[in-house]
């Protein structure tokens, strides 16, 4: 823009200077032809050597006129020149740069798509693999469910088996049918496919207990073995079958882990690869736009210019035609006039030196006159400057009659320099504020776009973080959700295992009580039945104080009764005792005999109730010790878990915090540059308050001034030629023959 400005002042100063010179040269021949004819002249030796050198004079001038003009026109089409090559190369430039960028932008948005197109398909494949992770997990849990069943059933089986084994092989077998492991080895014959027909019924009848079946125990116990062994190995292979299947799972869950990470890290690229190809397409459209902005306005500029340039051409010959033919006249003129026989007649015919040549009628006043018309048509004009006292000035000297009466016109003369020097700073004036205004349009101009973009950047950052800080928010608020759920669910599981345990030292409690009691049972069935095997019972140890009472008495203090459960002294607090009414009195006895082999039986029996309450008592143990280990892992791992939420979420919470600062940064960054805007908005209205006139009447005021300045001249001109003065009177009219 500065550039354009620049060389449309440069046409137009060439121009002006070139029509001032025209009319500079016109008004000074004027000058001298009004002199000619209202000047007073005396006698010379030679008047008609002044008429040659006058038109020499001319002639010098409208030469030296013609070499300033060429001068002025060989820099404007050096410009011409210059400026059609400077704007050719850059729409040259414009040209190639315009594909190239389209060109960039396709292939571009090809990398977006195909960016975009990546992005899908990698967040397709994570849902997959995630999807297949959360499918095999249920598959494994369904069938660990089912093996744990398989296990605890075979178990239960094995166990029942190697008790009917054990009591068989020790002659229990009536006391193991009375027991609750018979029934699951009933069912057990009767739903197993690995058995003969015949070992079914042989074993379905040993346990029916069907009257008058002899037992052969040792056929019984070699297909209850067989039949073990069998399960026994199912079971193995049934365990490995789960060992497997679990190893298999934990490989599959690593490899879909490993997969769905890089598929994650995948997604990030892909992501960060779009914002920024994004970026770069908005950057490159913009860029385009420009291009073709300038291209535009190149070739708008460059047509205008040759126009210009055609035009002045055609100007500048026709101004060449016009002084070729203006100096022609003159050498023509001053050929004749010094011509040798010219110069003889105007010998004969041409009155001495000391007789008059012209004689005018106009006098000083009449001079006055037409200086003082010059100067009155140039303020009737008027104009936009403001020098018009000046011309006020003239006029008033004029006017008076101290014009004719002190020496001349010597005084109104310097009044007319210094009114033309007044003019021509003017104009400087006029010119600097001229520049001045332009250039200062331009920096506030280009501070304007400058402040825009920035405002612009502002809000796309401050877009950009709020969106940040609402994505936070709802991570924070997803991950203090999840830290009280997962302190919800350790508190559950710890009420849980609380619960857990209590029951399981219920359990203890009551199955040691019971083991007490059938233990005491027992031994008072052996002090009856079988003293050698009664245990009595440990003496009573005396405390302090029942030691020092016996040994005053001489007796021990009397025994306590034990109490509990049937004065045993074992506590049944935990055990539940339903009473019923006694059934009505039995009939009376004959003689007394022991019954030393049912005795044999119930101790058999109370044995394997015991050893019912010892593998009782071991799995709960063993349930107590697998729950509490899981519970600690449980534990262990959600604090963990919890450690890393809360450090997620202190991440987070300072990443908002200081986007947030950021926000309210650019928040306060887009203010002041809002600000600034505003005072520049502002300056640019002082600029149009200040400038706008001037540029609006700066060509009216400089035309109006230049004809002040002309008229001015020519009024000086009119006043100079006063002292003019030629010769011989009667040549008056052979002169203005010779001039016309």
């Amino acid at each position: 823009h500065s550039a354009s400005l620049g060389r449309r002042a440069l046409a137009r100063s060439i121009e002006v200077s070139m029509a001032v010179r025209t009319v500079f040269g016109a008004l000074l021949a004027a000058g001298l032809h009004g002199a000619a004819e209202a000047a007073e002249m005396r006698t010379s030796l030679n008047p008609v050597r002044k008429v040659v050198n006058m038109l020499q004079a001319m002639q010098k001038k409208v030469e030296a006129e013609g070499e300033a003009e060429k001068e002025l026109y060989d820099k404007f089409m050096c410009w011409c020149k210059t400026g059609d090559s400077d704007l050719s190369e850059s729409i040259a430039n414009a040209n190639d740069k315009a594909p190239a960028v389209t060109a960039a932008i396709e292939a571009g948005e090809g990398k977006l798509a195909q960016a975009k197109e990546d992005l899908k398909s990698a967040q397709v494949e994570r849902a997959a693999a995630k999807e297949a992770m959360a499918a095999a997990t249920a598959v494994r849990e369904k069938e660990a469910a089912a093996f744990a069943a398989e296990e605890a059933e075979a178990k239960t089986n094995i166990a029942a088996m190697q008790k009917a084994i054990t009591a068989i092989s020790n002659g229990m077998s009536g006391g193991f049918l009375q027991t609750r492991a018979a029934p699951v080895l009933r069912s057990l014959v009767q739903r197993s496919d690995d058995m003969d027909d015949a070992d079914r019924q042989t074993l379905l009848s040993f346990l029916g207990g069907a009257a008058g079946y002899a037992p052969a125990s040792g056929q019984i116990v070699g297909i209850l073995k067989q039949l073990h062994e069998t399960m026994s190995k199912s079971l193995a292979d049934a365990t490995a079958d789960e060992e497997a299947a679990v190893k298999s799972f934990k490989e599959l869950i690593a490899a879909k882990t490993k997969e769905v990470e890089a598929l994650t890290a995948a997604v990030e690229a892909k992501t960060t690869l779009i914002g920024e190809l994004g970026v770069k397409l908005v950057q490159m459209k913009e860029d385009l736009d420009d291009t073709q902005k300038g291209l535009l306005a190149d070739k708008k500029f460059l047509k205008e210019l040759e126009t210009s340039c055609k035009t002045k051409t055609a100007e500048w010959d026709e101004r060449s035609k016009t002084r070729a033919e203006e100096l022609v006249a003159l050498a023509d003129t001053i050929k004749v006039l010094n011509d040798d026989d010219a110069l003889d007649l105007f010998k004969k015919t041409l009155p001495s030196a000391g007789s008059s040549f012209i004689q005018l009628s106009m006098t000083a006043a009449d001079m006055r006159k037409r200086a003082l018309a010059a100067i009155r048509a140039a303020h009737k004009r008027g104009g936009m400057h403001t020098h018009r006292a000046g011309l006020n000035f003239l006029v008033l000297a004029l006017s008076g009659r101290k014009a004719l009466t002190q020496g001349g016109f010597d005084k109104v003369i310097k009044m007319c320099d210094d009114m033309v020097a007044t003019l021509k700073m003017e104009q400087q004036d006029d010119d600097d504020k001229k520049e001045y205004c332009a250039s200062q349009f331009d920096q506030a101009d280009d501070s304007k776009k400058a402040l825009e973009r920035k405002i612009a950047e502002h809000r796309n950052e401050i877009a950009t973080a709020k969106e940040a800080i609402a994505t936070m928010t709802e991570e924070i608020a997803a991950l203090t959700s999840g830290i009280k759920e997962l302190d919800k669910s350790v508190a559950e599981a710890t009420e849980q295992r609380k619960s857990e345990n209590a029951e399981y030292k219920d359990l203890m409690k009551s199955d040691t009580a019971a083991k007490e009691v059938l233990g005491f049972a027992k031994n008072r069935l052996q002090k009856f039945y079988n003293p050698k095997l009664y245990k009595a019972a440990p003496k009573r140890e005396l405390s302090e104080e029942g030691r020092i009472e016996a040994s005053l008495s001489g007796t021990e203090p009397p025994t306590t009764a034990p109490g509990g459960i049937a004065n045993t002294g074992i506590e049944a607090s935990f055990l539940q005792i339903s009473r019923v009414a006694p059934p009505p009195p039995p009939e009376t006895f004959g003689p007394y005999s022991k019954k030393s082999e049912e005795s044999n039986g119930v101790t058999e029996m109370i044995d394997l109730l015991i050893k019912d309450l010892d593998k009782e008592m071991t799995e709960a143990e063993a349930e107590e010790k697998e729950g509490q280990k899981d519970y600690e892992t449980m534990m262990k791992e959600s604090a963990e878990k919890r450690k890393t939420d809360s450090r997620s979420l202190s991440e987070r919470e300072s990443a908002k915090a200081d986007v947030e600062a950021a926000l309210q940064k650019q928040t306060e960054a887009k203010d002041a540059a809002k600000k600034e805007l505003a005072a520049t908005m502002k300056f640019i209205a002082s600029l149009h308050s200040e400038c706008d006139w001037i540029l609006k009447y700066y060509d009216v005021r400089k035309e109006a001034r230049s004809g002040d300045i002309d008229s001015v001249k020519k009024a000086k001109d009119i006043l100079a030629g006063a002292d003019y003065s030629l010769v011989q009177t009667r040549a008056h009219r052979f002169l203005r023959r010779g001039l016309a």
